[in-house]
């Protein structure tokens, strides 16, 4: 690391103002501080370092990952990792594109949203779609509201939620049954274009058709579905280790399941026939994974711990109503952005309680 080091110093004045290639320091940046910690200070006083900084908190969300990757990779064989190759090429892109506009540096927020977008995707996608969805999500998602710490929406599924609209044939019909093999996918599946002949039903579009796999099967992640959402046990051990790190806030977490599994228990009482058990519904589809990897988000979630709950409480709920009666077999993604929608204000409006409970008291 020495040595690399000497070599970041050697290079660095070609960087800097007056240098050969000072238009692309932003991503000279980013790769100085991708394998060192940045050495600047704080202009004034105090002077604290937090040990939990961004880059470290990144770091540990993509670890937290790694357990539903390993399960992406194991179902749906190597294919898998060319979508995260085109997710992150295609989305640091952007990135660069708008540090080198802006002349700021490359922030390491997109690590994680580069990770996390082909999770949440059919497995057998076109890879094209995949480079188009997190561009977009990227561009419209963040850059847009001025990059990583400004931006209302989580971008992985600003980009999700865009392929479903713009190509819903295409991300309805992606769906590929998971295959214990470890290799044979790469070259199949590559250009996806055999979807219609290995395409097969998910979880919650049999459930729809009055269907219901096995609960022992969505634990296990045998069944159809996004990547990274199959495998119930493996995101619960990434989503564990989120919250033992206190990465992700236990209260959004809980008042994510909690309200869906309350609202869903008392609609399975009422509608046996339309609404499933609620034990099925929590493991089945990406209620896991949002409540876990996409509502947390620091960023796009309310910072108050009331407002947490009543953000939670509020994807929950309309999670379970999308999902049961609308045509749509899948409801986690348009709750989480409303969600996002409503964050700031939820906050807004518990500082403005608090403000006018302490004018009182004093």
């Amino acid at each position: 690391m020495k040595r690399l080091l000497k070599i970041i110093e050697a290079v660095r004045p070609t960087f800097e103002e007056g240098g050969k290639l000072r238009a692309f320091k932003p991503v000279f940046g980013a790769l100085e501080h991708f394998f060192f910690a940045p050495s600047t200070t704080t202009i004034g006083a105090p002077h604290v370092r937090d040990p939990l900084d961004l880059k470290r908190l990144m770091s540990m969300v993509i670890i937290s990952v790694v357990p539903s990757v390993l399960a992406a990779f194991y179902f749906f064989g190597l294919r898998f990792f060319l979508m995260i190759i085109v997710s992150y090429a295609a989305g640091l892109t952007v990135e660069a594109i708008f540090a080198m506009v802006r002349k700021e540096g490359i922030n390491e927020g997109f690590f994680v949203t580069g990770i996390l977008f082909p999770l949440i995707l059919p497995p057998t996608l076109p890879l094209w779609m995949v480079a188009v969805g997190v561009a977009f999500g990227v561009f419209i998602g963040k850059e847009l509201f001025g990059g990583t710490g400004r931006n209302v929406f989580n971008p992985a599924l600003v980009g999700r939620c865009f392929l479903a609209l713009a190509y819903p044939k295409t991300m309805s019909a992606s769906w590929l049954e998971p295959s214990y093999q470890l290799t044979g996918r790469l070259f199949n599946y590559v250009n996806a274009s055999n979807v219609d002949v290995i395409s097969s039903a998910t979880p919650l579009a049999l459930a729809k058709q009055g269907e219901l796999c096995s609960v022992s099967h969505l634990l296990l992640g045998s069944v159809s579905g996004s990547a990274g959402e199959t495998s119930a046990i493996a995101i619960i051990i990434g989503g564990v280790f989120l919250l033992l790190t206190r990465v992700a806030n236990w209260r959004t977490v809980v008042s994510i399941l909690g309200s869906f599994a309350l609202l869903g228990g008392l609609l399975h009482y009422a509608l046996p026939e339309t609404v499933g058990p609620v034990l099925w519904h929590l493991f089945a589809g990406g209620l896991l994974f949002g409540a876990f990897f996409m509502a947390t988000d620091p960023v796009t979630s309310p910072t108050t711990n009331t407002g947490k709950w009543l953000y939670g409480i509020l994807i929950g709920t309309v999670t379970v109503l999308i999902r049961n009666f609308t045509g749509y077999v899948e409801g986690v993604t348009f709750a989480i952005l409303l969600g996002n929608i409503t964050a700031p204000i939820l906050d807004e409006i518990i500082f403005g309680i608090r403000l006018r409970r302490l004018a009182r008291e004093g």
